[in-house]
């Protein structure tokens, strides 16, 4: 009984309090050792004693703390504010900040979704698909889907010559020409006519690029392209613009005197 009326009126020890808000004893030490929430009194004995006020510091403390703030920001930022419109002002920025973290989760589970769909719709196990799928989705790259379609060799090529950087310009320079071949289609742009043998060109130097003068690799394109498990937006798009490209293509191998897809073959 000595132990307890060694504690004077109005005050709690750190079991009292710890069991009062739902922490343990320890976390209320290790917030005194960080400077957030000291003791108001110590009593004789030497036993930390705390006030109302105290838990009102404390209460505090937990309900930014749930809200995401550090110890670091409690401590430097809001246990010293002493108006509304600071600590709001604080919160705001907080807010910002929890913001920022839910797109963040919300794009992580999207990309999860997003895999997981690609996973179950391969035919086997391929986690150097998976790894480059997981790639494109970090890239934004909105054709990640199209990783499933290649074998090894294709995409042991497309590593090989594309980093992120290069991957996401030539994916831009392909739909900006595939936009093109459909607005000189609809504009009724002979394919022969010089705007058509310039974009003829310019489509053709794209190919080479990205096979790398292999032609051995356009019918497995093609091949894909044609699949019925294309996407097919995508391949409504490039059937709409294939209207031009090939005729395009056509007259443009034919000023040069070449059939490159001949010549693979012979």
């Amino acid at each position: 009984m000595e132990k307890y009326r060694a504690i004077p009126q109005g005050y709690m020890t750190a079991g009292a309090i710890a069991k009062k808000m739902g922490v343990t004893v320890r976390a209320l030490q290790h917030y005194d050792k960080e400077g957030l929430l000291s003791p108001s009194a110590m009593s004789a004995g030497g036993r930390r004693l705390y006030t109302d006020k105290d838990i009102i510091k404390l209460h505090q403390i937990l309900s930014l703390k749930h809200l995401g703030f550090s110890l670091d920001d409690i401590r430097d930022r809001l246990i010293p504010l002493g108006t509304p419109a600071d600590v709001a002002q604080v919160l705001s920025e907080q807010a910002a900040v929890v913001q920022e973290k839910i797109a963040s989760l919300t794009e992580s589970l999207s990309r999860i979704e997003a895999l997981k769909a690609e996973v179950l719709e391969m035919q086997s196990v391929d986690f150097k698909k998976y790894a480059d799928i997981i790639v494109n989705l970090e890239m934004k790259n909105d054709f990640y889907w199209l990783i499933k379609h290649f074998d090894s060799e294709t995409l042991d090529h497309i590593r090989s010559r594309f980093d992120k950087e290069s991957g996401i310009v030539f994916l831009q320079k392909f739909l900006h020409l595939q936009d093109e071949a459909i607005r000189l289609q609809d504009a009724g742009v002979p394919a022969g006519s010089s705007e058509g043998l310039q974009f003829a060109k310019a489509y053709w130097d794209m190919i080479l690029e990205f096979t790398n003068g292999d032609a051995a690799m356009l019918p497995k394109l093609m091949q894909i392209g044609e699949s019925d498990e294309f996407n097919q937006e995508l391949k409504q798009m490039q059937t709409k613009a294939n209207v031009f490209i090939e005729p395009a293509l056509g007259a443009y191998f034919s000023n040069l005197g070449i059939n490159p897809f001949q010549e693979e073959t012979t």
